[in-house]
């Protein structure tokens, strides 16, 4: 299993309609980098759900439940490969976890949220899975 992060603004897509909605595709990245993160997601893998712009914080925990396929929301025309996959809410993180948080505890630094902070799908290590787990109250 791997694990990841996924970030959305929640103005736009918030962790409640994540909740409600059950199964959300992700779509709308358009990011190389990310679309390949995408690509390597496997069924099964789960990722913290972290609000973006306001917040800035992780709220939550979904589970990766249909690996990338052609995301339905690219528009005739549009260059590039983009691709999706289906997320389904596993649970709130119990004491959300903030980016200043995380940016404060040097053993975050390599932490790609911190390294690569403008990127929308992020890989995260088991050890900081385990760490970030731990702060927010989320069972490992």
């Amino acid at each position: 299993m791997a694990y990841w992060l996924v970030k959305s603004e929640p103005d736009a897509f918030s962790w409640a309609q994540q909740v409600l909605n059950g199964i959300e595709p992700w779509t709308g990245v358009r990011n190389h980098m990310a679309k390949n993160n995408l690509k390597a997601m496997r069924t099964g893998d789960l990722a913290f759900f972290y609000h973006s712009n306001i917040g800035k914080e992780i709220v939550g925990v979904v589970r990766v439940v249909r690996e990338a396929y052609p995301d339905p929301t690219v528009e005739p025309g549009e260059k590039g490969d983009w691709v999706c996959v289906d997320m389904q809410a596993v649970g709130p993180m119990p004491h959300p976890v903030t980016l200043a948080a995380m940016k404060a505890d040097p053993a975050f630094a390599d932490l790609a949220l911190i390294r690569m902070s403008r990127l929308s799908v992020l890989p995260v290590t088991p050890e900081h899975w385990a760490a970030i787990c731990q702060r927010g109250g989320w069972p490992a």
